[in-house]
């Protein structure tokens, strides 16, 4: 069998959370059935495609091409071409990770993932530009004309239904996993990382797109409300949309003196960030999956993370959830965890036998069953 994969998004030159599917899928479904050959379609037209170990698996042939993805994404949205299975000489089956233009022969079955759905949900924590993009692309199409759709939630899978009409017995809901590396490191590790980014004995994290969605604003609100002066208020991650409002937010705020902008941070750094932590919060407004709070309780922190979308699912009772329209029920769960010890090695033990059932192996042989249909 031969199954085609569209890995352009891993051209885009950063890792959120599409990315860190492809490549983890990728490197655990690849070994699982040496009789599965993978071909795999990549272009861009200035972007090198990063170098991966899987890539050169002897059942993977990479595909490179250099079409600009603008003027790709036209020619498979309006007028049907290339075929990108022709462009693979090719395929059985063509898995798409992410819902992009995808024109395929009659006769080749697609599967296509969806992570979710929320530029339908909350249209107004997106630019225009995103806007425009998501409409020029027509996800829904790639929803009605794939044979099969991979969910990553529950709240995704309905959502699908909801917003598509789409039939959930054509919705396989597979979770995303979380990578082996993602572990507690140990003391000795975690004490010289905080000397050597001179972080402070106690504080509060959080890692993720700077944006909107993520709700930061909130979650620093939250921090001005807590008691415990001794705690600080870390906030990691990449700029995204509006990431100007953050900064605006920390330099007016009375706290902005243990508020600290960490900034991009490294893959192998993130298991030590997170043991660093004294909780992770992450009050979002809507997650499709929610790779951060997974990987926080991977690593042994405690949780405070919002009962909406996906997150509860994610989180179940290893962690504490918390209604992130409320500074105050915020607020109130980081005082908990701070205050309770007993309450955050409860939550740090339990996040981690909860985070154990998310593994990509598990991820990557439920995918194939869905593939190889």
């Amino acid at each position: 069998m031969t199954i085609g994969i569209d890995i352009r998004p891993l051209g885009s030159g950063r890792r959120s959370g599409v990315e860190e599917y492809i490549i983890r899928l990728l490197e655990n479904l690849i070994p699982l059935d040496p009789t599965v050959n993978y071909k795999l379609f990549y272009s861009s037209y200035s972007r090198p495609l990063p170098d991966f170990p899987w890539l050169r698996a002897p059942n993977v042939s990479v595909f490179r091409f250099k079409i600009p993805n603008r003027l790709l994404f036209f020619g498979q949205r309006f007028l049907g071409i290339p075929k990108i299975d022709k462009l693979l000489g090719g395929v059985d089956v063509f898995f798409s990770p992410h819902f992009l233009p995808v024109a395929l022969s009659p006769g080749v079955k697609r599967v296509t993932t969806f992570h979710d759905l929320s530029f339908l949900r909350f249209p107004e924590f997106f630019p225009s530009s995103s806007r425009w993009w998501h409409r020029f692309i027509n996800p829904i199409k790639a929803a009605k004309f794939s044979d099969r759709l991979i969910a990553v939630s529950d709240s995704t899978a309905r959502d699908l239904e909801h917003f598509y009409s789409i039939d959930p017995v054509r919705v396989t809901k597979i979770y995303s996993g979380v990578g082996s590396d993602m572990a507690r490191p140990e003391q000795h590790e975690i004490s010289r990382f905080k000397y050597d980014k001179v972080l402070p004995d106690k504080f509060i994290l959080f890692l993720g797109t700077l944006e909107p969605r993520k709700n930061i604003i909130g979650l620093i609100r939250a921090f001005e409300m807590i008691s415990r002066r001794e705690t600080h208020l870390i906030i990691a991650g990449s700029p995204g949309w509006l990431y100007e409002d953050i900064l605006k937010s920390v330099e007016n705020s009375p706290a902005k003196d243990r508020i600290r902008l960490f900034g991009t941070i490294q893959e192998h750094e993130r298991p030590l960030l997170y043991g660093s932590a004294s909780v992770f919060a992450y009050p979002s407004f809507f997650e499709g999956f929610g790779f951060p709070p997974l990987e926080a309780m991977a690593c042994g922190v405690p949780v405070i993370v919002s009962q909406n979308s996906s997150l509860p699912e994610v989180v179940g009772n290893s962690g504490i959830l918390v209604n992130p329209y409320s500074i105050s029920s915020i607020s109130t769960a980081l005082e908990q965890v701070l205050g309770d010890q007993s309450l955050a090695v409860d939550l740090s033990t339990s996040g981690q036998a909860r985070a154990e059932l998310f593994t990509w192996e598990k991820t990557a042989k439920e995918t194939l069953r869905v593939l190889t249909f």
